[in-house]
């Protein structure tokens, strides 16, 4: 039985076991997106209001009724990747480590002044190494079994990139990988937000990454009727909030965060881009492909998120939403905004960055939550492009079509994903008050 949504209780800091917690700041940042394989080169592009999306260039898409996705361009591994292992792994595993080294570079750590236990990573990937599994699916059929990779299952795992990573800086904290479809990237943050908040690291590179343009999940994403459908029109292709949207695009990449606590930031003397202060995570319950009708999971979750980071609705400057340009999520998604903010919700600044990256799919809360840390750290609100006609469901402030010029202070995140997996984050300018 379905229930009217309840905003949440405003915070009250009462909670004695959050003052006794780790503060969690942001050092470093690093992304490989279809707008570019740097954070610099992608946060350029999407304030620049430009598309990544374009015709597949990856497999003949003669037979498909969708031919466009997001795909990563002029991808180069990091030289720091011994190639010959690179071979080996799933084009997901190279997107995540080509993050992760620039995120660490970024913030500038040096794993020779660091106690390598006191390091960890959890860094996920929705679907692991698709590309991995059919190729050696193939081989399997024409060539037979003994020519199949031995290290096929190692290389294809959801928490491959996790283990890559960890392995390429020496890092022998904990190290995980969040498994939850489309808030994939969101929960890896989380969970890595969490570990350094209870005291279990000092530092954590958490994120996400997805190379999911194959043939067999284009094929099923179309017959799922989840897809933009303007092969004609490319870049203007995905329309989130607007009346004429009819679906997302299939994208890839990922995204990296280097987090720490405050103490070991600032005793290195770190450059900190913002602070992580609330994490929400919850489930809809209701269906595999669809969200909840009435919004009570991402109601929840953002509630959660709140309550954590103690602070009430009417904090938050600006809400990078999930976005995805489907009728449903979106629609979805504006009332759980409503009824979390109430009247407030109106007047909150709100985005998605997936009408220019599409939809990273487990990378998409990683690229989301180091939009908004830029967002903060630059004072500067990324476009919800292609937004033209209004829908009535769809009706709040949706930055649309041009960048916008800012003091963000709280910037919140929402992931949404298949399975009903919800996640929320909340960041802040660290001159904010505690």
């Amino acid at each position: 039985m379905k229930t009217t949504p309840r905003p949440p209780k405003p915070a009250t800091g009462n909670d004695w076991r959050l003052r006794f917690m780790q503060r969690v700041v942001i050092t470093g940042l690093g992304a490989v997106t279809p707008l570019g394989n740097t954070i610099a080169d992608t946060w350029q592009a999407l304030l620049e209001g430009r598309s990544g999306v374009g015709l597949i260039s990856r497999f003949d898409t003669s037979d498909f009724a969708i031919r466009i996705a997001g795909e990563v361009k002029d991808f180069n591994l990091d030289p720091a990747v011994d190639a010959r292992e690179a071979r080996r792994m799933a084009l997901n595993v190279r997107y995540a480590l080509n993050a992760a080294l620039e995120a660490t570079r970024s913030a500038q750590l040096d794993m020779n002044q660091e106690d390598p236990n006191q390091v960890g990573v959890i860094f996920g990937s929705g679907a692991g190494g698709l590309d991995l599994i059919l190729e050696q699916q193939e081989v399997l059929r024409t060539k037979g079994p003994r020519r199949v990779a031995p290290l096929l299952i190692a290389n294809m795992l959801g928490d491959s990139a996790s283990g890559q990573i960890a392995i390429q800086i020496g890092a022998k904290g904990p190290n995980m990988a969040v498994l939850a479809a489309c808030s994939t990237g969101g929960h890896n943050i989380g969970e890595a937000f969490e570990t350094i908040r209870r005291g279990d690291a000092a530092v954590m590179i958490t994120g996400g990454s997805e190379a999911p343009i194959t043939p067999l999940t284009l094929a099923s994403f179309t017959t799922m009727k989840g897809l933009a459908s303007d092969n004609e029109n490319p870049a203007h292709a995905c329309k989130p909030f607007d009346a004429r949207r009819d679906g997302f695009i299939l994208s890839e990449g990922a995204a990296a965060l280097v987090l720490e606590s405050m103490e070991h930031a600032q005793a290195r003397n770190a450059s900190i881009i913002a602070e992580v202060i609330g994490y929400g995570n919850g489930n809809d319950a209701f269906h595999m492909a669809a969200p909840d009708e009435q919004g009570e999971g991402a109601v929840h979750t953002m509630s959660m998120a709140l309550r954590k980071a103690e602070i009430v609705p009417d904090a938050v400057d600006y809400i990078n939403a999930h976005g995805t340009g489907t009728p449903a999520n979106d629609a979805v998604e504006t009332q759980a905004i409503k009824a979390v903010f109430g009247a407030y919700a109106r007047r909150v600044a709100i985005s998605s960055t997936k009408s220019m990256l599409g939809h990273m799919m487990g990378a998409a809360g990683a690229i989301e939550a180091v939009v908004c840390a830029l967002a903060i750290r630059d004072g500067l609100l990324p476009p919800t492009i292609n937004y033209a006609i209004p829908d009535p469901e769809c009706d709040l402030d949706y930055v649309p079509n041009a960048r916008r010029t800012a003091a963000i202070a709280v910037a919140l995140s929402n992931s949404i994903g298949l399975g009903g997996h919800n996640s929320c984050l909340i960041l802040r300018r660290v001159d904010q008050a505690r």
